[in-house]
């Protein structure tokens, strides 16, 4: 027990920083409401359509804001005070959640109505996330970064145990609107937490024009074969994980049960996470994108179980697989951009990173209903799947990929105190960083 003990102590150092505290809390608090969400918004959907199409659409109104404004997001997040950047979209998503619910809790919600509020969602997604990522890195020192993200994902996942149960739950009895009022009163709490933040001035470059700067980070994205190929990959990886929020719902309603059986998957994702996450608070790789990608061949499972389709606690387990190695996955890379992206671009670097990443997914979220209407449920599982694994086997054979180490940061104990890599460690730069 007291090796149990000392274990949570270590792997939870972070929390003893008062700014990474509030940040954690009040994310959590907002996971809490989000973890509502997936469920409700499926069968908001389905409930006035019926179509499977229909749903794809209002997910891709969330992603193509996502695609087409996070550049934009990058720059100011690196411009502004993140903290800043991160309340106010956060305060907007309040008020659009609100909107939802009342649609939907009064009965004049129309598909149209979603997908414009969707689109409204996806756009402070793409200034919230790059500001996030470059916050991290000013408020948690050096050495716990990893730490710190492995304790968000955790958290981001323990409330989606019983998050998508609950939702069910809502859902069956009093209504999908009432889901989305929870999440707009979470976003209120994780606006009340940042407020109270008390970030250290950073030293912000010069302003100069808005093209300037995002050709800035750009260099710093493609002076390092590593970080281009990894994004190209996530690029391919999030189309065939997208057809699972797609084509799960419909086939959850048909064959597993509705909307208690899909909470249940998404309850075992949400486990995975939390398992995810524990292995990623110690686990510190030397070479860490090669147990990232290959973790990430496992990530297709889910899609493989929906085929026949296996038993709801099947397919639970393979969500639990699924989730698990896309936590792990995401946030040995997400240290590695804070390691190795100079602290003034992070956000930048970021907004690429997210960009390219999700470049395909609103098309994919939009096709992906006519297409296995076309050939079929099976075929186009199938299909999605065999992408996914030839796009995470392939980036490994990219030397810079394989080759790219952690730095070591044991010895830094102030916020930021990481040394930036002034380009790719494993190959002369194309261009060098500022």
């Amino acid at each position: 027990m007291e090796h149990v003990r000392a274990f949570l102590r270590s792997a939870t150092d972070a929390l003893s920083e008062r700014e990474f505290r509030l940040l954690w809390i009040g994310q959590t608090g907002s996971a809490i409401g989000d973890s509502l969400v997936g469920v409700a918004l499926a069968f908001a959907v389905l409930q006035l359509t019926g179509s499977a199409g229909d749903l794809g659409l209002v997910f891709a109104a969330f992603a193509l804001p996502r695609v087409v404004l996070t550049l934009a997001g990058g720059v100011w997040s690196d411009r502004l005070p993140r903290q800043r950047v991160m309340v106010a979209c956060d305060l907007i998503r309040a008020g659009t959640q609100a909107v939802v619910s009342m649609l939907l809790i009064t009965g004049n919600a129309e598909l149209w109505h979603l997908i414009v509020l969707a689109i409204v969602m996806g756009s402070a997604a793409a200034f919230f996330t790059p500001a996030a990522t470059g916050l991290m890195p000013q408020i948690v020192s050096a050495g716990r970064v990893q730490q710190a993200n492995a304790l968000v994902s955790i958290s981001q996942s323990g409330a989606h145990i019983f998050g998508p149960l609950l939702s069910g739950v809502i859902v069956a009895t009093i209504g999908a609107g009432w889901a989305f009022a929870l999440d707009g009163l979470s976003f209120l709490v994780s606006a009340g937490f940042l407020l109270a933040l008390r970030v250290a001035p950073r030293i912000v470059p010069e302003r100069r024009a808005f093209v300037t700067e995002l050709v800035e980070g750009w260099r710093e994205v493609a002076s390092r074969s590593w970080v281009v190929a990894c994004i190209l990959t996530f690029s391919i990886s999030n189309v065939s994980l997208g057809a699972f929020q797609v084509l799960g719902p419909l086939i959850a309603l048909d064959k597993l049960g509705g909307a208690a059986a899909w909470g249940a998957v998404g309850a075992g994702a949400a486990i995975g996470g939390i398992a995810g996450g524990a292995v990623a608070l110690r686990w510190k790789p030397d070479r860490p994108l090669v147990p990232a990608f290959l973790l990430m061949l496992l990530a297709q499972i889910e899609l493989l179980l929906l085929i026949p389709p296996f038993p709801a606690l099947v397919v639970a387990g393979g969500a639990f697989v699924t989730i698990a190695s896309i936590v792990i996955s995401n946030t040995l890379w997400e240290t590695m951009i804070q390691q190795h992206i100079p602290r003034e671009a992070v956000s930048r670097v970021s907004s690429y990173d997210w960009m390219f990443s999700l470049v395909f997914q609103p098309i994919a979220f939009a096709a992906v209903g006519p297409v296995s209407g076309a050939i079929g449920v099976p075929q186009t599982l199938l299909a999605v799947t065999a992408m996914g694994l030839a796009a995470n086997a392939g980036v490994l054979l990219v030397p810079s990929v394989r080759n790219l180490r952690r730095l070591d940061t044991t010895t830094a104990d102030e916020p930021g105190g990481a040394t930036a890599a002034a380009g790719d460690p494993t190959e002369p730069p194309l261009v060098t960083s500022a």
